[in-house]
């Protein structure tokens, strides 16, 4: 079963960071897969707003969150993190990373478009972004 488990959530002030860490099992970082990071505001839709191919950790990010958050991936770990810098309230939301492993779907899934079709989610973790 290919789990994920995020983490790293909190408090942070406009213009302050946070790293957001997901934690996948059941596959490793050699394997082909996708890591997508989707964010949740109450009463909005699910935002793809980044994500990583694993076997080659190219990313793309939405137009809202390019230029201020980075995903990079430790293999050892078989974790990737999210770094979230010059936040905004705005970027109050639940954070959710998602694993795809689904052949010929990756590419799919993470690209220019984030896509929802993920098959495996966390449970979320709480941004809140306020003075």
């Amino acid at each position: 079963q290919v789990q994920v488990a995020e983490s790293g959530g909190g408090l942070a002030q406009p213009g302050g960071s946070l790293r957001l860490s997901c934690a996948a099992s059941g596959f490793t970082f050699l394997d082909s897969g996708a890591i997508g990071w989707f964010r949740q505001a109450p009463g909005k839709d699910r935002e793809g707003i980044s994500c990583m191919t694993i076997n080659d950790g190219v990313t793309y990010y939405s137009d809202s969150v390019k230029g201020r958050f980075t995903m990079s991936r430790d293999n050892a770990k078989n974790t990737v993190y999210l770094q979230m810098n010059s936040l905004k309230p705005e970027d109050t939301a639940v954070y959710y990373c998602a694993a795809s492993i689904r052949p010929y779907y990756n590419d799919y899934v993470c690209g220019p478009t984030i896509r929802t079709e993920f098959g495996s989610w966390g449970q979320g973790t709480q941004v809140t972004v306020a003075s």
